[in-house]
């Protein structure tokens, strides 16, 4: 097992890695719309969609993976009704490889973010 740290995605905000690689398998910690430096990125969903993306690129491409080789991504959304825009900024980085998928509305999530994912990933 080994754990995974970028300074191009935020530090974790807890007692947990941004993500582990068990045998030939990514695990990412969720990431939440945070810049680097620990700045939320923008107030609207599609702003904070492209930042966890950055930033879940940034982690998985640490360990050796990439967003080509995800297998199942987790997203925890604010409000339902955002949903559609979500998916369309979600499209523009899996539009021809797509991951297995699960999204769930939630009543909070860290630092009043409208999105958080994880996802699991293959090492190339």
């Amino acid at each position: 097992m080994r754990n995974i740290q970028t300074s191009k995605a935020p530090k974790a905000i807890g007692p947990y890695s941004q993500a582990i690689v068990v045998n030939n398998l990514v695990y990412s910690s969720g990431q939440i719309p945070l810049t680097p430096e620990g700045v939320m990125a923008g107030e609207e969903i599609r702003s904070q969609t492209h930042q966890v993306f950055a930033n879940l690129k940034a982690v998985i491409e640490e360990a050796g993976a990439s967003l080509e080789t995800v297998v199942k991504a987790t997203v925890f959304i604010k409000d339902m009704n955002d949903f559609s825009d979500f998916n369309e900024v979600y499209g523009e980085y899996f539009h021809t490889h797509k991951p297995a998928r699960s999204c769930v509305e939630v009543a909070k999530l860290p630092k009043d973010a409208l999105v958080e994912i994880e996802v699991i990933a293959l090492i190339k």
